[in-house]
């Protein structure tokens, strides 16, 4: 299975609710097998830039694709880049770890 991990940080800290319900959004694509959504909690005393994260999984990069392709990803993008600073993307298979 394909991990895929979406970290953001929003510009203003009062925007984290509206960035979370933007992304509640890509729940309603069918090109993944599970999809979480979730609120940062912040223990790492070194950095608490980040403010929410996104983890799926996917068969493999082709699903991944078409999920990326889904009309409703353009919605979300649309409702939540104006409101973040920081998006970062990690996508790999577990298994390639030694």
């Amino acid at each position: 299975m394909l991990h895929h991990v979406v970290l953001f940080s929003a510009k203003d800290p009062a925007d984290v609710g509206a960035i979370m319900e933007g992304l509640q959004v890509l729940k309603d694509i069918p090109h993944c097998e599970q999809l979480s959504i979730s609120r940062n909690v912040k223990r790492d005393q070194i950095s608490d830039r980040i403010d929410v994260v996104v983890f799926g999984l996917f068969k493999d990069e082709q699903q991944l694709q078409a999920y990326h392709q889904h009309p409703l990803y353009q919605v979300s993008i649309g409702r939540v880049r104006p409101l973040r600073d920081t998006r970062a993307v990690a996508d790999f298979y577990p298994e390639d770890v030694a």
